[in-house]
């Protein structure tokens, strides 16, 4: 007699909510992939407790099948071509590239007062020419960031060195900050999605 698998799982409805971007082989151009890290990156320097925030989030959203555990997670965040260990690097299909810009933007959701207040410090400190280590909670996060980007990162990377001094890293975690702001307000996780493939699609 055979033995007929199981059906695979129901695509979960909220991934409907980001809709195709046409092309060829369904899968995400490199700034596509860079981007979605980035933000990833940035949201663990917030101090959420890193990838558990961002599993927990996945089961929340029902987002699991696509996110199974941290070992997936890890695997999805390697396809950002910056990244060290490019042997084990693969690509990024929509379905996956849907549910991580869903994940981060719940999660920046979550922390738009922070993001506002760093946002609202740093501006202040460049008005009065002060150094971002006057305030606590941002020169925190900078050098988070700083610390994440250049472990994870591969340093032999012509655009990994583009930002081989603090103050390049610090205006990239500022920008960042920025980018997550903008996944907080009204349909946030869409205009985020189309901003992942402006110039990418003719």
């Amino acid at each position: 007699m055979q033995v007929q698998s199981p059906p695979n799982p129901p695509t979960p409805i909220l991934l409907d909510t980001l809709p195709d971007i046409p092309f060829a082989d369904n899968g995400c151009p490199r700034r596509a992939r860079v981007q979605i890290d980035l933000l990833l990156l940035a949201i663990e320097a917030l101090d959420l407790g890193g990838s558990e925030a961002l599993l927990a989030t996945a089961k929340e959203l029902e987002l699991q099948g696509v996110v199974k555990n941290r070992v997936a997670l890890w695997r999805l965040r390697s396809s950002n071509p910056l990244r060290r260990y490019g042997s084990q690097r693969r690509e990024l299909t929509q379905l996956e590239a849907k549910a991580m810009v869903l994940i981060a933007c719940s999660l920046a959701r979550r922390l738009t007062a922070l993001v506002r207040q760093l946002l609202l410090a740093a501006q202040q400190l460049n008005e009065k020419e002060l150094s971002f280590d006057h305030h606590f909670r941002l020169a925190e996060y900078l050098e988070r960031f700083r610390a994440h980007f250049r472990s994870r990162m591969n340093p032999k990377r012509a655009a990994v060195m583009l930002y081989g001094s603090d103050d390049k890293l610090n205006d990239l975690a500022l920008n960042l900050l920025r980018q997550l702001l903008f996944c907080t307000g009204t349909a946030g996780a869409q205009r985020v999605w189309f901003s992942l493939f402006d110039g990418e699609v003719a």
